[in-house]
């Protein structure tokens, strides 16, 4: 087989693309690793054209050794564009130069797939309605209605794969046809255990030389007891800087109002009535209790909160034991498996929480904290475990089983890897193990000239934000005149969603180009409107951040109205500064910073996304030229040009605009 230059400068010639030696650069490294069985980190800038860097050397080693390798990215888009169009055209690519064509497929959690038992054979439904109404073809409800085409689908589609029903349901009415991984009754006692979709997707999976998943798949696969993922010793993580974030959020758990209803309706059924009725009364206690508290981290957890968490989980418990899951009428063994289910989630969560507190705070290794929460059906509280680090979990459970490449666009963290790699458990220090294994740091840089085709604008002459969040009237005037100049071709990055709306309206009102909004339609719909309208704006705040990619005039230049430093009050990020600083550590600059580090340089990242694009970073907090942990962020951005010039920075963006 040739080696992986050959086979890259093969494919990129078959694509009509242009030899790049960044990505050259990237594919021998990532052969490299897979040879020695070294970890490498590897940032790749936008251009650089990473998929193809690491694909290619995948694919080699996948049939020299006739052995999976597992890639795993945090968002659908890429998991699509991999498995729907990156990887048909390299396998057609590579055909003469490969002694077979490659098999891949795509795996998701459980919870993505149709249940045909549970739409054939259903528990009992949340609002308590029948089974048979909820599918009856002529259902009256918004869910019926759902209910009733998703049956009708699973009998058309051959994949069961929620994401290619269109249009889409909401998660309620899924829930109706779906199971997770826990409340599946399993392939043998099922009665349509041979048409699951689910297993068919694994045994797809299983045979395939490239395995596409996402980052909490991994993690489930990595943490749980299960084997999810087929066997496999070679990783790529590719959105590396997500890994942290999403195998968090798989390792959260929490106790609430709504997870606790679920339990008790299901249970209610099945178990005796005076264990219903000690479960409902635990249940109701608790939720009065945790209403009635006071938002935030709780490093001292009170007597009578214990006493009504031990009667909750010891209630949780004993019902669960009650439950018998032992195969017996198909139309009952999912009910059962469903609230088995969720009476053991209620009964570990609350063990797991009053576990948290065992421990003196310095030697704790959970964050236990109440949050208040808004949606469409009102205000709702929550009670949420998390672990402090997952860098010990990821170091054992993941790193410790497969030779692992983990890629983004932003890795370096003030100029290098050591906080990703603490955070990963590859390096010691910061919330990382106390001793190193082999891994290697690998910037393999972009094809674009930064400094040439990007200023760095920090607006110096502005007053720090204040703590309200929205603008002052001197950020706004900047804002004005800086879109004003580039007329339109904004994406506004905005640390709120408050700050986004506020900004908006007032820009409105101010300006003669239109100015869109997260929250007034999709994300994708909104984005697909600023790209189409080169004098359209764009404002918004977290997802923007890390999911635009508008190439061209549409986007000239990218605002940034403050650092984005996490909130003073997250539980979770303070607990973190907490524990760096009781190891003799910078808190702020190892967590805090470091977030606002890695937010900016995927804001920045916006800008560029071909190498003919100009524009403007303007960051409009003054502490970005001031403070003294200003260089440590710029250090994490691009290299543009940069300037605290207002006037020459709006000439710049005026002459970018294009004849209209």
């Amino acid at each position: 087989m040739s080696d992986v230059a050959d086979l890259l400068a093969t494919a990129v010639a078959a694509l009509g693309g242009a030899q790049r030696d960044g990505q050259v650069a990237m594919a021998e490294a990532v052969a490299q690793a897979f040879d020695t069985g070294e970890h490498l980190a590897v940032q790749a800038g936008t251009g650089t054209g990473k998929s193809l860097a690491y694909l290619v050397p995948a694919i080699a080693r996948a049939l020299r050794d006739d052995r999976p390798v597992v890639v795993s990215t945090a968002t659908i888009a890429l998991q699509r564009q991999l498995v729907d169009r990156d990887l048909p055209r390299l396998a057609d690519s590579l055909s003469s130069a490969l002694p077979r064509r490659p098999d891949f497929a795509l795996l998701k959690g459980r919870g993505n797939y149709l249940c045909l038992n549970k739409i054939h054979n259903g528990s009992a439904e949340p609002d308590d309605r029948p089974q048979e109404e909820l599918f009856a073809p002529m259902a009256s409800s918004a869910l019926g209605r759902d209910v009733a085409r998703l049956t009708e689908w699973s009998s058309a589609t051959q994949t069961g794969d929620r994401d290619e029903l269109t249009p889409g349901v909401p998660d309620r009415s899924w829930s109706q046809v779906s199971v997770s991984a826990r409340e599946c009754i399993g392939v043998s006692r099922c009665p349509f255990g041979t048409d699951c979709f689910a297993e068919r997707a694994r045994d797809r999976a299983a045979a395939a030389d490239v395995v596409v998943t996402n980052h909490a798949l991994l993690a489930i696969d990595a943490i749980g007891d299960a084997n999810v993922l087929p066997e496999h010793d070679l990783l790529i993580v590719d959105e590396a800087h997500e890994l942290v974030d999403r195998v968090t959020s798989v390792a959260t758990a929490e106790l609430s109002p709504t997870s606790l209803g679920v339990a008790q309706r299901r249970a209610a059924r099945i178990i005796g009535p005076e264990l219903a009725e000690r479960l409902e009364a635990a249940a109701t206690t608790f939720t009065s209790a945790i209403f009635d508290a006071r938002p935030g981290r709780i490093d001292v957890l009170d007597e009578e909160m214990a006493s009504y968490l031990t009667v909750l989980r010891d209630a949780a418990s004993t019902a669960r034991t009650a439950v018998d899951t032992a195969p017996s009428d198909p139309k009952t063994t999912s009910a059962r498996a469903e609230a088995a289910t969720s009476l053991a989630d209620v009964a570990e969560t609350a063990a797991r929480i009053l576990a948290a507190f065992v421990p003196a705070i310095p030697d704790r290794t959970d964050v236990v904290w109440l949050e208040q929460t808004e949606d469409r059906s009102g205000s709702r509280t929550v009670l949420r475990v998390a672990p402090l680090s997952v860098a010990g979990l990821l170091r054992s459970r993941l790193f410790g089983h497969a030779t692992s490449v983990l890629t983004s666009a932003t890795l370096t963290v003030g100029g290098n890897f050591d906080a990703m790699a603490s955070a990963w458990g590859l390096a010691a220090g910061g919330d990382g193990p106390d001793s190193e294994i082999g891994w290697r740091g690998l910037d393999v840089g972009s094809p674009f000239d930064h400094a040439r085709s990007g200023i760095l604008y920090v607006a110096a002459h502005l007053p720090p934000p204040g703590r309200d969040g929205t603008g002052s009237a001197e950020q706004l005037d900047e804002i004005a005149s800086l879109i004003e100049a580039a007329d339109g071709r904004t994406l506004g990055l905005f640390s709120s969603m408050r700050a986004a709306r506020a900004t908006a309206e007032v820009m409105r009102e101010r300006l003669d180009t239109p100015v869109l909004c997260q929250g007034e339609d999709t994300t994708s719909a909104l984005v697909a409107r600023f790209a189409d309208d080169e004098r359209t704006s764009l404002f918004g705040t977290l997802s923007l951040w890390q999911g635009v990619d508008v190439p061209g005039p549409s986007l000239s230049l990218v605002l940034i109205d403050r650092i984005p430093f996490p909130r003073p009050d997250d539980p979770l990020l303070t607990a973190r500064q907490r524990a760096v600083a009781a190891r003799g550590g910078n808190g702020f600059m190892a967590v805090a910073a470091s977030h606002a580090a890695l937010l900016l340089a995927q804001g920045a990242g916006r800008l560029l996304r071909r190498v003919d694009d100009r524009g403007v970073v303007a960051v409009l907090d003054s502490r970005m030229a001031t403070a003294g942990y200003s260089g440590f962020l710029r250090a994490s951005l691009p290299p543009f040009w940069a300037t605290t010039d207002g006037a020459s920075v709006r000439a710049a963006l005026q002459r970018l605009r294009t004849p209209r």
